[in-house]
């Protein structure tokens, strides 16, 4: 079950209540690898999964995902390369696809489920749509730029993730947490709990968990490895656009016409490209009303071509 959990001094009560709710930490193998994940709510309830950006982890998502425990089987995954999950020699999205699905049947969810990826794990979650789609209910895309490749934007998101460095204390380590790309206004009590638990002690101090090794498999960019998939999915999708984000009106009206102009583009007012960070009230009610309207309603097709 979860573990002591340290609060930001300023931290809301809806937040503190998010966090209170038990969760249990899990791990099932994937193609030799551990791959680690949290999982609220009862077993046997249809379900949602949650699938984090590059170089992020579960807990980026515990105070949005915990909220659903009532009402679904609920799981944040760590993508291989992330969090407490193995690492591996090269990394690719099939591969992050089939943890997805593989997490979903290990966690005890009924029937298909609908997965929730942000940024890189958006890009994740498109794939798994398209490559599973008899395993997937419906996507919710949060500000993943699926466009065609840029190799400037990437190479500038991997040198903002800096130098390997190990931290002398838990302290210093989170003066130093900045999400990427950074953003302003990030709610303080937020960025405390998921830097605290994207920190692993290892000699002579602490250092983050993800996988640095991991942005060498995409030299390319990570834009258009997803853009093939975008067109091949047929189950429910919705895109949640940030209004400071990554997802332009461009990249969202080419995304919409690539999914046949059926899929909803929302934007989130006053958010940047972390809407957990900046405005996780905004993205809760963002996805509360889209999955509400998902159960009382029947989905739009494209015309056949």
């Amino acid at each position: 079950m979860s573990a002591e959990i340290l609060l930001h001094p300023d931290a809301p009560r809806w937040f503190q209540r998010a966090l209170a709710i038990p969760f249990t930490d899990c791990w099932t193998e994937v193609d030799g690898a551990r791959i680690h994940y949290l999982a609220w709510g009862q077993i046997g309830r249809r379900g949602l999964v949650f699938v984090h950006g590059g170089g992020a982890q579960a807990h980026w998502w515990t105070h949005v995902a915990a909220t659903f425990a009532n009402e679904f089987r609920v799981v944040a995954i760590d993508l291989s390369g992330h969090g407490d999950s193995d690492h591996r020699e090269e990394y690719e999205f099939e591969q992050w696809s089939s943890e997805v699905v593989a997490v979903a049947a290990a966690a005890g969810i009924a029937g298909q489920p609908v997965v929730v990826g942000h940024s890189m794990g958006g890009m994740v979650t498109i794939a798994t749509a398209a490559r599973h789609a008899e395993r997937v209910a419906g996507v919710i895309i949060v500000d993943s730029p699926v466009s065609k490749p840029d190799a400037e934007v990437q190479h500038a998101r991997k040198d903002n993730f800096g130098r390997p460095r190990v931290y002398p204390t838990v302290e210093f380590a989170l003066e130093r947490f900045r999400p990427v790309p950074d953003q302003r206004n990030n709610l303080a009590f937020v960025m405390d709990h998921v830097a605290r638990r994207s920190l692993k002690q290892v000699d002579g101090g602490w250092e983050w968990k993800f996988d640095r090794n991991m942005f060498a498999s995409f030299q390319g960019g990570m834009r258009g490895i997803a853009l093939p998939y975008l067109s091949q999915v047929t189950c429910r999708f919705a895109l949640l656009r940030a209004q400071y984000g990554l997802v332009t009106p461009d990249i969202g009206e080419e995304m919409y016409e690539m999914l046949g102009r059926v899929a909803p583009v929302i934007e989130l007012p006053q958010a940047g490209h972390h809407p957990m960070l900046d405005q996780p009230l905004v993205l809760l009610t963002a996805l509360r009303s889209l999955l509400a309207d998902w159960d009382h309603s029947e989905p739009h097709r494209a015309p056949a071509s």
